[in-house]
């Protein structure tokens, strides 16, 4: 998952809980200028401090996983559609 995807992620769950950005940044003390550059992909320094604080505040949690040694369904369409456009 790249900066991007991420930051889609978090925006995709705080509209589902209907939850506005200027309401997030400040029940947690941050910014909104913040939450919008994470959201859109255009700050990829954003302390680990302040997404830990925002995926929980959205009722998740960040987890390791083992990166698979196969690609993923998202990165084969990707290479297709890299084939098709050739």
């Amino acid at each position: 998952m790249d900066v991007n995807e991420f930051g889609h992620k978090i925006s995709v769950l705080r509209k589902r809980q209907k939850i506005r950005q200027e309401q997030l940044a400040k029940d947690l003390n941050i910014s909104r200028a913040t939450i919008s550059a994470l959201e859109n992909g255009r700050s990829s320094n954003v302390g680990i401090k302040i997404i830990l604080q925002i995926v929980d505040y959205l009722g998740f949690e960040l987890s390791l996983v083992e990166k698979s040694p196969y690609p993923t369904f998202d990165e084969l369409k990707h290479i297709q559609e890299s084939a098709d456009g050739e």
